[in-house]
């Protein structure tokens, strides 16, 4: 591949201060883990740039260097930490290496545009680093949470023998128990019918909703969309508060109806969005072909729009069905003890008996969630391409 830039070493007073402000930035995390931030912090930033300074100073070629930082990381990860902290250290140490020579080398001039100031060039990295520090911190806990539901005892941390990865430290117990309890498997039922029914009414409504709000004839139509949109807005606790008095003065407190409406009003919200988008690009004179071929509404609707929208429905749909498969503040207040959904058990789980168990059903939800979004995607995917975009 031909560089965009042309590419040069850079001076030692540039390197040495970016190595160095890498190594203190972890070294940061190593001395919290430690008991000694600060320490960490000088420790990190001194250790890189010194060796910045030595890669530079005495010219070392690049692929020696970069194994024997992975095997130097290493012993001293096996030296703090175990094997774990063995397997930190050669993935630090492999980083360690690819940055400095990725700094020496000028490397990271060869993609970015020739006329960028080294400020701009600055920001198109940290860029980078802020949105990828963004998604470590937030896909941190789900990391955490999925090996921890394979813990052999009934603790919410990692065992010695866990952390030393031994077999004996390791077990599907967790999930045995998820499958054989009574309550567990109760909950689950109720999961999975309560959410596929409100998921059909969300769909049913916000299709219907969205396709008449996106007629320009509509009188109000933003105030009516922004009453349609208000329970993905307004906090959750009120919008339980307000269904549980209304529920109660109505009758459909503590019953299946009435958690299935309640579900139905929080997915609507999503069903809404993602048709709209949809519609933005949709050719109304379809439409209008068809009503002059003689074809009705409903055959219309059926025949030519559904299939073109059909992507972003279906994105809707799987959208209120999470939303209703994971919700457990609305249920606590309209629901009763016969409606206990997953997450409801869950919650239980982590207020009064403190049960393991979660971790595995967490490390399902997380499973089906995963499963569910990357559908959304091929589904936004295949949108675009109807439309004529690119998918990018």
């Amino acid at each position: 591949m031909v560089a965009l830039t042309p590419i040069s070493r850079k001076p030692i007073s540039f390197v040495a201060p970016v190595m160095a402000a890498a190594g203190a930035f972890f070294g940061i995390f190593i001395g919290t883990a430690n008991g000694s931030t600060l320490l960490g912090f000088l420790i990190g930033g001194a250790l890189l740039a010194v060796i910045a300074v030595a890669i530079m100073k005495m010219d070392l070629p690049e692929k020696p260097v970069r194994w024997g930082l992975i095997v130097a990381f290493a012993v001293l990860g096996f030296s703090l930490g175990g094997i774990p902290g063995a397997v930190v250290g050669a993935a630090f140490g492999w980083f360690t290496g690819w940055f400095a020579y990725w700094l020496f080398e000028g490397r990271y001039r060869a993609k970015v545009a020739p006329y960028l100031t080294s400020g701009q060039v600055l920001w198109h990295f940290a860029f980078r680093v802020i949105c990828g520090a963004i998604f470590i911190f937030l896909i941190t806990p789900i990391l955490v949470v999925m090996p921890l539901s394979f813990n052999a005892e009934d603790f919410f941390t990692f065992t010695p023998e866990m952390l030393r990865f031994d077999p004996d430290g390791y077990s599907l117990k967790h999930y045995r128990d998820f499958f054989t309890s009574d309550a567990w498997q109760q909950s689950l039922w109720n999961s999975v019918t309560i959410a596929p029914m409100a998921t059909i009414l969300s769909v049913g409504f916000g299709t219907l909703a969205a396709i008449g709000l996106s007629q320009p004839h509509v009188p109000f139509r933003r105030a009516i969309m922004a009453i349609l949109i208000s329970p993905m807005i307004v906090p959750l606790i009120i919008s339980a508060a307000g269904m549980y008095f209304f529920y109660s003065r109505i009758g459909l407190q503590g019953t299946y109806l009435g958690v299935v409406l309640a579900h139905a009003a929080l997915g609507i919200p999503f069903v809404i969005i993602t048709v709209t988008a949809t519609l933005v690009g949709f050719d109304n004179s379809l439409t209008r072909a068809a009503a002059n071929m003689g074809a009705d509404p409903v055959t219309t609707f059926f025949r030519v729009q559904m299939p073109l929208i059909l992507p972003g429905v279906i994105s809707g749909g799987l959208f209120a069905f999470i939303t209703s498969f994971d919700e457990v503040v609305v249920v606590l207040f309209v629901g009763s003890a016969s409606q206990k959904t997953l997450p409801w058990q869950m919650f239980i789980g982590l207020r009064e008996q403190i049960s393991p168990t979660i971790l595995a059903v967490a490390t399902i939800l997380v499973v089906i969630s995963v499963c569910l979004l990357t559908v959304v995607e091929m589904l936004r995917r295949r949108s675009e391409r109807l439309r004529g975009m690119s998918p990018g």
